[in-house]
């Protein structure tokens, strides 16, 4: 951490900084310059917070050197990261994709949607089951009744299975159905209580970006996690609020670049969430695998027109088949498998 103090600091004020810079552990390198005075604290600086410097007289900021975010970086882990869901692997060149209903809705739709990714190459279902609506009176999702469904599915077509997970007060369920991985929703991610619990757990761990997170706060829950003692992290992005009106949010593919210059974790990519088109879907999942994406969420719907929620963001199984089809070549350009 550098503290710049100002130009009418005294030497009690520069005293003070060193003393408290001492007192965390650490130690200072001052460096007297005409105008500036800059102090660098030496050692880890995340026990210092920059805003309780910040408040000292004669002050006048103190910037952070490292990263808040210490097990997610790639400060101490340069090589990229490969996180194994049942056998599919994140991160390496194979380009994995997690497919299913917004929605589990009934034993054969569930069913009918594991038949569709598994024959059109998908690797890993996914379906909800607590779903978060905007009103009260929406669909609420089956909860433990569909995670049972979707576990049943998944095992019947070989599939691992996915689910997400948005209240602490239903981990039992997931890890009693074995349920191969979770999902922590975009609304929920600022939910310390609930990444904390997730981190205890041996369970890989799909983050999926919340519509207001800056990458320093999605790198950070990461962090959350993480400090617990589950690594098996996987970034998710899936749109951010922007003051376009015509999708629900701006899918950011600029997120991937910036995430794989940090982070040694895998990022992939949910382009229906973002936009809430299906139609939309196929060119931006060609262009998050342009970008270095290691993988794609897809929804699907044997029957779209039907669905219980989110009908038009949900690709019909022959949509996914031609989706895989369009993908298959631009992996092999990008020197990946799918």
């Amino acid at each position: 951490m550098i503290i710049v103090m100002s130009s009418d600091a005294s030497a009690a004020d520069i005293a003070g900084v060193v003393a408290r810079i001492r007192a965390a552990g650490l130690s200072e390198h001052i460096s007297r310059g005409t105008e500036r005075t800059l102090i660098g604290a030496i050692g880890d600086e995340r026990t210092l917070d920059p805003a309780l410097f910040e408040r000292m007289p004669g002050v006048e900021r103190a910037l952070r050197v490292m990263r808040e975010y210490r097990l997610v970086s790639r400060e101490i882990h340069p090589e990229p990261s490969i996180v194994t869901i049942r056998g599919q692997a994140f991160g390496g060149r194979a380009l994995q994709v997690i497919a299913g209903p917004p929605a589990v809705e009934s034993d054969e739709q569930i069913a009918a949607a594991a038949s569709a990714v598994r024959d059109s190459g998908g690797h890993l279902l996914h379906g909800g089951v607590f779903l978060h609506s905007e009103t009260p009176y929406g669909f609420q999702g089956l909860g433990v009744d569909g995670l049972a469904r979707l576990g049943a599915a998944a095992t019947a077509s070989g599939l691992p299975a996915v689910a997400e997970l948005a209240d602490v007060r239903v981990i039992d369920a997931f890890l009693e159905l074995e349920i191969d991985a979770l999902a922590i929703v975009a609304h929920p991610m600022g939910n310390t209580e609930l990444l904390r619990e997730v981190g205890r757990l041996n369970k890989p761990v799909i983050l999926k970006r919340g519509p207001a997170a800056t990458l320093a706060e999605w790198l950070m829950a990461a962090e959350t996690v993480a400090a617990g003692g589950n690594h098996r992290i996987i970034f998710c992005e899936c749109g951010v609020k922007s003051l376009e009106p015509g999708y629900r949010t701006l899918l950011d593919i600029g997120a991937i670049a910036a995430l794989k210059a940090e982070t040694h974790l895998p990022v992939i990519v949910e382009p229906a969430r973002a936009t809430g088109k299906a139609w939309m879907t196929p060119p931006l999942a060609a262009a998050a695998v342009a970008a270095g994406a290691d993988g794609l969420w897809l929804d699907v719907h044997p029957n779209p027109a039907q669905a219980r929620c989110h009908a038009e963001q949900a690709l019909t199984p022959a949509q996914l088949s031609s989706l895989m089809a369009a993908l298959r070549p631009l992996a092999q350009v990008m020197d990946r498998t799918l």
